[in-house]
């Protein structure tokens, strides 16, 4: 799984260094996170349906069970990225997947942008004046690997599916 150029040891040891400090309230930074995400595209907001309930708020949303799972799930592929900083491709089929499952619920590829800005914005609110500009560049470059490997979900399903 390439990104462009790999992550420096430098790159990889900041990453680490701020996801230990995010990564024991996994919940809590998952809200900041989703948040955000709704704060910048509301329109996401009926991609998430628990039952065939549609959420009349992103308050309704952020506070429901069902959803606080999802959060859960968000944040251990985040930490199953982190953990596998020296070998990415080993999740690459993982990701493959997931981004298959994103796209048969109606995720627009476009969407991951968005997610993205909003993982930095939960980095940079969590970790204040610790979150680097080296540290955003390293987090923005992982996140491009995770990204691409997920993309090539769609990629692989036939058009028109």
């Amino acid at each position: 799984m390439e990104s462009g150029t790999p992550l420096s040891g430098r790159q990889r040891a900041l990453i680490r260094e701020s996801w230990r400090r995010v990564s024991g309230s996994p919940v809590q930074h998952g809200l900041v996170l989703f948040t955000r995400l709704f704060d910048l595209d509301p329109d996401l907001l009926p991609l998430f349906q628990y039952n065939c309930k549609q959420f009349a708020s992103p308050q309704e949303c952020l506070s429901a069970p069902e959803f606080l799972d999802h959060i859960r799930k968000v944040m251990l592929v985040i930490d199953a990225a982190v953990s596998h900083l020296e070998n990415l491709s080993c999740l690459e089929e993982y990701l493959c997947n997931l981004g298959k499952k994103h796209q048969a619920v109606g995720v627009k590829v476009e969407s991951f942008s968005t997610v993205g800005e909003s993982l930095l914005y939960m980095l940079e609110k969590c970790l204040g004046t610790a979150f680097s500009p080296d540290m955003r560049e390293a987090w923005s470059k992982l996140y491009g690997a995770v990204v691409k490997a997920m993309r090539s979900g769609w990629e692989t399903l036939p058009e028109g599916d």
